[in-house]
């Protein structure tokens, strides 16, 4: 194999467009802490850049060693569904030992990278990793309960950002790791629509209601989709943003609900895919909302 497709094994394997994704959420927590404590609370390496390459790189390789970890762990399931079928381990791109060299490799030197920064960011590392592999993974084909266990470490990139600036817990990090707790629900259930007879032939069974693509089940990704609406205010609740968020965060939280209602409305698959992208782009925007109110308008 020529290395630039066994380059490409290696993306596949470690799902790297998610993991940029993930690494948006982080960047937005440790901006928002940076403004809205200032050097008093500084920590990390006392540098801007190497602050931002520990936290970025230390985070993608984390998360690249749960993706990974993850196909391991299902490499038998993954042939079945359509969607999965392709990847490195199925096809034999990648050996199972090369899979856990390279994620080894990552999860070592990602955390290493977050403990530049800071204890408590390696900790949330090793702990996102833990959930996420060990105890989210196995769930999926238990119970669908598992979406709402997959969803603290899903949580965690805001608030590790946020810790990696300041060096502690407390209220800031909180309200950032809630906002995204509650996203990941409509977020992953319209993920669990769109895939759900896919899914099935793997064995998981991820909706939020046994009556299938329901009336029910779609009220359900309608009302967290509609939850979502006040959490999103917590950071004003909290005085830490003020009314440009409130309005913001409003009219985003309404767009948002309006395209889980749609898919009340109509139950298609079509729907649950524009709630799908939906969800990709309500999320960096709603925790740059934070940002730039911080940074601009207090």
């Amino acid at each position: 194999m020529s290395i630039g497709k066994k380059f490409k094994s290696y993306l596949l394997f470690t799902k790297f467009r998610l993991s940029a994704l993930v690494i948006l959420s982080a960047l937005s927590g440790y901006l928002f802490a940076k403004f809205h404590f200032g050097d008093a609370f500084s920590s990390g390496t006392g540098s801007l850049g190497m602050d931002l390459l520990y936290l970025m790189l230390g985070g993608i390789l984390v998360t690249a060693a749960s993706n990974g970890s993850n196909q391991i762990w299902e490499r038998h399931i993954d042939k079945l569904m359509n969607r999965t079928r392709t990847r490195p381990l199925p096809i034999g791109q990648m050996t199972v030992v090369e899979g856990v060299t390279v994620v080894i490799v990552c999860l070592v030197v990602g955390t290493w990278m977050l403990y530049q920064l800071n204890y408590y960011s390696a900790l949330l590392g090793i702990l996102a990793f833990i959930s996420y592999v060990f105890i989210y993974t196995p769930m999926k084909r238990l119970t669908p309960w598992a979406v709402i266990v997959g969803a603290f470490p899903g949580a965690i990139p805001p608030m590790l950002g946020a810790i990696a600036y300041s060096g502690e817990f407390g209220a800031l990090p909180g309200a950032l790791f809630f906002v995204q707790f509650v996203w990941q629900l409509p977020h992953f259930w319209a993920i669990a629509w769109v895939s759900h007879d896919d899914y099935q032939r793997g064995g998981f069974y991820l909706l939020p209601s046994r009556t299938g693509k329901s009336k029910l089940t779609a009220f359900r990704i309608a009302l967290s989709a509609l939850i979502l609406i006040p959490f999103s205010l917590f950071p004003w609740v909290l005085d830490m943003v003020g009314m440009f968020s409130v309005l913001a965060a409003s009219l985003l939280g309404l767009l948002f609900f309006l395209a889980s209602y749609k898919l009340y409305l109509t139950l298609e698959d079509k729907d649950a895919k524009t709630l799908m992208f939906a969800s990709f782009i309500y999320l960096p925007l709603i925790q740059f909302v934070y940002v730039v109110d911080k940074y601009f308008f207090m």
